[in-house]
């Protein structure tokens, strides 16, 4: 058996009870570390927590050397660990086909989601989000306009976009880069760069950060410790707007 086990947004309690008690049966726990992280625990914690050694899996663990996650589900109970809800990610949804067609059983343990965490804590309502994007590093040769295009297109429709901020082994994107990255690639493709932004930082704290504001007014904001994500709404309904005042100082 193969079980996708969310942790929910930011630390150990996120948790379900049907997950803990799921990953504490467990007879492998594996760890997905690249996707999302939960920032208010560590590895050494959710051991200690869970009562477990947990392997922590890379990128290229999941999408492309699979074998031993597969190969241990075969054999017994395995909990695959994920920050968030485990099926947001198309990498996981890949993994249960993967396992299904080497038959092995799936299930899946739902959780807290930075996708429906957003709506909840700016007010933006979800039936109005058109297709996500996310915002990479810059490398030396490599700048692609994939988000800014992405964005333009879901306001031309009067939609908003969630968009998800790189996470690498040593750095985390925050929003005052990403808005930069944003508007840089705007200025690339000849695109007005969005008139307001809503960042989120540390979702499912005890005191997470959400202002809304111009690309200017959030550049010099000070969010704090990742993990961050952005938001870039449309036409704002007139209960979005009272919304982002009350909470988000708009």
């Amino acid at each position: 058996m193969l079980t996708f086990v969310g942790l929910g947004l930011y630390d150990l309690e996120d948790i379900s009870v049907k997950g803990l008690l799921y990953v504490r049966d467990a007879d492998a726990v594996f760890l997905e570390a690249y996707t999302s992280r939960l920032m208010g625990t560590d590895v050494a914690a959710m051991e200690a927590f869970f009562g477990k050694k947990i392997r922590v899996l890379g990128r290229e663990d999941v999408e492309q050397h699979p074998r031993e996650i597969l190969d241990c589900a075969a054999a017994g109970r395995v909990a695959f660990l994920t920050g968030g809800d485990p099926m947001v990610s198309t990498t996981h949804a890949d993994l249960r086909l993967r396992a299904a067609a080497a038959g092995i059983e799936t299930s899946i343990i739902h959780a807290s989601s930075i996708s429906s965490a957003v709506s909840g804590l700016s007010g933006l309502q979800n039936y109005r989000f058109g297709k996500s994007c996310s915002v990479p590093f810059p490398a030396k040769g490599w700048f692609p306009t994939a988000p800014i295009e992405t964005v333009a297109a879901n306001l031309a429709l009067n939609l908003h976009t969630l968009v998800y901020l790189d996470i690498q082994n040593d750095r985390y994107m925050r929003v005052p880069e990403a808005i930069a990255v944003l508007e840089e690639m705007a200025e690339k493709r000849g695109i007005e760069p969005p008139a307001l932004y809503v960042g989120i930082a540390r979702a499912g704290s005890e005191r997470p950060v959400v202002a809304a504001g111009t690309g200017a007014k959030l550049k010099e904001t000070d969010f704090g410790p990742p993990l961050h994500i952005l938001a870039v709404p449309a036409e704002l309904h007139p209960m979005e707007r009272e919304y982002l005042e009350t909470f988000a100082g708009l």
